[in-house]
């Protein structure tokens, strides 16, 4: 689909079938994080794929925390994407302008993910809201290291909804703020 088509279509899916996700296509979503641009090329995330159901299972129940995101036991995969370190060059250069690069380097990456997963038939919703230590004890990641988000991938059940979102005059302007 042209990207226009594709923007609208790509949504926060939180409905998803039983059905198996093909690893080639999550292989094609991970290219697409892979070649998202970062500072100073630094590439500063890792994204661990849990598929085996046992470890996708557990990653649902940590991100189902206070009544939040229990559709995530109906996702087939789960994506845990790890904040790795980034460049001496963008970790300067964030610290001399006060701005986490590798934070924004991970959400483009994540967004590279979604949008392709749209792009070839995928629902995707990205999850900020878990219990972080129980995430890097069941994929054994490094208590120094953190995890940005989680993304649930599946088929998706739900409809494509429209957009709500503020105006181009709320969220935009031209030549001063």
């Amino acid at each position: 689909m042209d990207f226009a088509t594709l923007i609208r279509h790509r949504q926060s899916d939180r409905k998803y079938s039983g059905r198996p996700v093909e690893r080639e296509k999550l292989l094609i979503c991970i290219e697409a994080a892979r070649l998202a641009p970062s500072a100073d090329n630094s590439q500063p995330w890792k994204f661990i794929v849990a598929e085996e159901p046992d470890v996708k299972n557990q990653l649902a129940d940590a991100a189902m925390l206070m009544g939040m995101n229990r559709f995530v036991s109906g996702a087939p995969v789960m994506v845990a994407v790890v904040a790795e370190k980034s460049t001496v060059m963008s970790s300067l250069g964030g610290a001399l302008n006060r701005k986490e690069f590798s934070l924004m380097d991970v959400g483009i990456a994540v967004s590279h993910f979604c949008l392709q997963a749209a792009d070839i038939g995928l629902g995707t919703c990205i999850i900020g809201w878990f219990d972080e230590k129980r995430v890097k004890k069941i994929l054994g990641i490094d208590s120094q290291k953190r995890v940005a988000l989680l993304i649930s991938v599946g088929y998706s059940e739900s409809p494509v909804r429209e957009k709500r979102r503020k105006s181009i005059e709320e969220m935009s302007s031209w030549n001063r703020y």
